[in-house]
């Protein structure tokens, strides 16, 4: 008999529940510092996060625009705009909030039955369909975009005002001499030199000053605050009034050279009225006769720290060589001081200027070895120092932070600098958040902030190329490195190239206003000096830090960096020396705004072009040709130069430069011209390589500044000037010039004769020191060397720029007998009014050539001479119509082949 169990009594028991989806635990959360395992490597994904956030862009478009206008509106207009705007702004918000008010649904608390045991589930909340609440957003963003406007006048009406009221602009207006305490606010620096007719400008110190006090005529101290230009001309820029140097270099051992921001100078001096309107300068103050600054202030603890680290860079960098000795404190910390004015041309044809002045992309590649590359900026993994050391995020922004600090400090407060420290700390602030965004909000932020605090800031060409570089990066970057990734270009490869035409198809049209060119070789060159950039940048501020507690090693890291920091320099030096590595560009907003078309129609072919490699290789190849130009094909296409020329003008502007050929790839050059780029695209359109000598008929500018032009890349065996030393910085720039590549000079002396190749040639004038005319305001001038040449039967006269007194010694010199039948007459002093008639009649050249500048102020050449010439019977070409010329044939055969 089978005995049943009584069932239990109580509560029935509920059967076990199978876990709902909800209720199962997630997986553990992949650390923030993780590193991908399956990421490729220089990949990029733009839509990672979604779509980007736009909302803050229109404010901050807004208010820069508005700060550019109202910094010199009238201050009615302004207090209308900002009232108007602030009005509307707030009507919208505040009946926007009452519609929210009055639609927000009431919250119903939840009932559940009393008998039924409490159950506690996890629920995934639910996206909420769009509703009425969306139609309020556009509100919310005309009011954000009204308020920042009216936020943007404010700010730039006060600072426009503040500007423009005062004892400062007003002692500027009459012109005034005074006795100011000045607070220094940038890195002292030289101007670049410069050539004004026949000499050289000469090169001041420029500095960046506020005033502080002014002391009036009765004794009375004014306080104030107005920044002003300091201007310090040459007889102050060295102690004794002596400007050692020369007007190609810079002043030195100046101690206005060493001044750091945030020190205050006593200075005598002269206010002026700015030179031009829209600026952050109240006025110009020019110091004379004050060659060292009387020092009332010293500079803050930071500065001076910032000076030591700045300094022991110099030390440590003194001994590479000369390119890499004055780019990498420039790379560094921005320290331009030792970029020579043709490094410095070098670096601005191929637009590689931005390396020369500290941007975001430095403050990026000091804040990837902390956080991360920047191409996972966009990304919730991280890779870098903090996470190997198991830094936590906090901590790695409050790092970010501090570094972001010392690099403004250390490198000064410019736009591009302030730019990227904004933009890097809002950034960091999102990572102390654990926010991961999307950094154009960050940028537009960035933008907001900067201008709001700092209106002038709308009007710097430096912070709007800094932003729209940051731009392109973040926004064309990413999806042209994935359409070129979609056809089988190299991830990194598409990614390098990518960055560079999108940084460069934004700021080429801002590049142009500017420079009035357009560089072809910007992406290319670009892309070959990034490769060094990181490196250096990374060693050169290795090299800082160490300099201060062991030069040693400050050495050895400077000397590492030089490598990198050379290759970036050979860069510049090959892109810019290529004949066709730019175009002129209008350099106006017109010019810019064709050249945003021209860039837009080239992105919509380039994106049909790219699906056809073919295609894409034969117009690469076409473009190579444009840029590199080589001789023979340009010679089939231009006529440029003719076959069998003899003799050749250059066109260098108001100035000379002539080259006499002497065998193939060979040269004798008499003059140089004014500036070393022309001449040295001349020389090389002629293919003049090896030049036995150059002859420097005097020491004006107009004829020598173009020298480094002239020994670039060429082989020169000697130098050959007139005895007579004058202008003095001029002769020391040729002699310096010439010591750097040890080319001997030697002196030349009527009846002195030569001989190379065909070509022969005999010195006229000037005669011998002891018989040479006394010296005179036209003395160098009236020294020039005078030049009889033969070659291939042509007889050529080339008279410098010599002036009626030494045209009549001449006629009266035993070289008198030498001056009939001449076949090509180079006229004197680029054809000007001051012409002995009896020369021209004795010489009664076949053809006359001047070599002028266009629309030159001395009105060269002068039409009494030209029509003087042309009645002997010669035919009269001058290059500011005609262009380079180039003579050939002999005899009868006598031709002129325009350039």
């Amino acid at each position: 008999m089978t005995r049943v169990q009584d069932a239990p009594t109580g509560p029935e028991p509920t059967p076990p529940r199978r876990p709902a989806q909800d209720d199962i635990p997630a997986p553990p959360r992949r650390p923030v510092h993780a590193t991908p395992g399956n990421q490729q490597l220089g990949t990029a994904h733009p839509q990672q996060e979604g779509p980007t956030d736009l909302r803050l862009v229109p404010p901050a478009l807004a208010a820069w625009a508005t700060a550019a206008l109202a910094l010199d509106a009238s201050p009615t207009w302004v207090t209308g705009a900002a009232l108007a705007a602030l009005a509307v702004g707030l009507v919208l918000l505040l009946t926007t909030r009452r519609q929210i008010t009055r639609r927000q649904p009431a919250r119903r608390q939840p009932t559940r039955p009393q008998s039924t045991p409490r159950q506690i589930t996890r629920r995934r909340p639910t996206r909420r369909q769009p509703t009425w609440r969306h139609a309020t957003w556009p509100r919310v963003s005309i009011a954000a975009l009204l308020l920042s406007i009216a936020a943007a006048a404010a700010s730039a009406g006060l600072h426009g005002a503040d500007l423009r009221r005062g004892l400062v602009p007003e002692l500027a207006r009459e012109y005034a001499t005074v006795t100011a305490e000045v607070e220094v606010g940038s890195d002292p620096r030289l101007t670049r030199p410069r050539i004004s007719g026949d000499h050289a400008a000469p090169v001041s110190v420029l500095v960046d000053a506020e005033v502080r006090r002014v002391e009036e005529m009765d004794g009375t101290v004014v306080e104030t605050r107005a920044p002003v230009l300091l201007i310090v001309d040459p007889g102050s820029t060295t102690k004794g009034g002596d400007a050692k140097g020369d007007s190609r270099g810079r002043p030195e051992h100046s101690p206005w050279l060493g001044l750091l921001p945030s020190t205050r100078v006593k200075v005598t001096a002269r206010l002026a009225p700015s030179l031009t309107s829209g600026d952050r300068v109240a006025a110009v103050l020019r110091v004379r006769n004050q060659p060292v600054p009387e020092v009332v202030g010293e500079p803050s603890g930071a500065q001076r720290f910032a000076g030591r680290l700045r300094a022991g860079l110099r030390e440590a960098t003194d001994g590479l060589p000369g390119d890499a000795r004055a780019l990498l404190p420039g790379l560094v910390v921005g320290d331009t001081a030792r970029i020579t004015p043709e490094l410095d041309e070098a670096f601005k044809e191929t637009d590689l200027a931005h390396t020369l002045a500290v941007s975001g992309s430095n403050l990026t590649i000091l804040l990837a070895l902390l956080i991360g590359p920047p191409g996972l900026a966009q990304h919730i993994e991280r890779r870098g120092l903090a996470p190997r050391l198991g830094i936590s995020l906090r901590a790695t922004a409050l790092l970010g932070g501090v570094l972001t600090l010392g690099f403004v400090v250390v490198c000064r407060p410019d736009p591009s600098v302030l730019r990227a420290a904004a933009c890097g700390a809002v950034a960091l602030l999102a990572l102390a958040a654990g926010r991961r965004r999307s950094l154009i909000p960050a940028l537009a932020t960035a933008v907001l902030l900067l201008v709001l605090y700092d209106p002038w800031l709308a009007r710097s060409y430096g912070f709007l190329l800094s932003v729209l570089a940051t731009g392109a990066l973040l926004t064309l970057a990413p999806r042209w490195s994935e359409t070129l990734r979609r056809h089988r270009v190299p991830p990194r490869l598409a990614e390098a190239l990518a960055t560079a035409a999108a940084a460069q198809a934004l700021c080429a049209p801002v590049v142009a206003v500017l420079s009035a060119r357009v560089s072809l070789v910007a992406v290319p060159c670009n892309l070959l000096a990034e490769i060094a950039v990181a490196p250096a940048t990374v060693l050169g501020f290795a090299a800082l830090v160490a300099a201060p507690v062991a030069m040693p090693v400050a050495k050895v890291l400077a000397w590492s960096a030089s490598w990198p920091t050379g290759w970036i320099a050979d860069v510049a030096r090959t892109g810019a020396a290529l004949p066709g590595g730019g175009v002129d560009w209008p350099g106006s907003w017109t010019g810019a705004l064709l050249l945003t078309v021209a860039v837009a129609a080239l992105v919509l072919v380039g994106r049909r072009l790219v699906k056809y490699p073919w295609l894409c290789g034969i117009c690469g190849f076409v473009l190579l040709l444009i840029v590199v130009a080589p001789a023979p094909l340009t010679r089939v296409i231009t006529g440029w130069p003719p076959p069998g020329w003899r003799f050749a003008m250059c066109d260098v502007g108001q100035g000379d430069a002539t080259v006499l050929a002497a065998g193939k790839g060979t040269g004798v050059v008499v003059d140089a011209g004014p500036d070393p780029k022309p001449v040295d695209q001349c020389l090389r359109t002629l293919g003049i390589t090896r030049i036995p000598l150059v002859v420097l008929t005097h020491f004006h500018a107009d004829h020598v500044a173009g020298l480094p032009g002239v020994l670039r890349g060429r082989s020169v065996g000697a130098i050959e000037t007139t005895s007579f030393e004058e202008p003095a910085d001029q002769v020391e720039f040729v002699r310096r010039a010439a010591a750097e590549r040890h080319i001997p000079i030697t002196r030349a002396v009527a009846g002195e004769e030569r001989r190379t190749g065909p070509l022969a040639w005999q010195v006229l004038w000037p005669p011998a020191p002891s018989l040479r005319l006394a010296p005179d305001p036209d003395g160098p001038n009236d020294a020039s060397i005078a030049l009889l040449v033969r070659t291939a039967g042509l007889r050529l006269l080339l008279l410098g720029d010599l002036e009626p007194p030494a045209q009549q010694e001449l006629l009266r010199s035993p070289a008198a007998a030498l001056l009939g039948n001449v076949d090509v007459l180079k006229v004197a002093h680029h054809g000007s009014a001051y012409q002995d008639p009896d020369l021209i009649r004795r010489v009664a050249p076949r053809l006359a050539l001047i070599s002028c500048g266009e629309h030159n102020v001395y009105g060269h050449p002068a039409p009494s001479t030209v029509a003087a010439l042309r009645a002997m019977g010669a035919v009269v070409l001058r290059t500011d119509e005609d262009g380079a010329l180039a003579v050939g044939g002999s005899g009868e055969g006598l031709r002129v082949i325009r350039g």
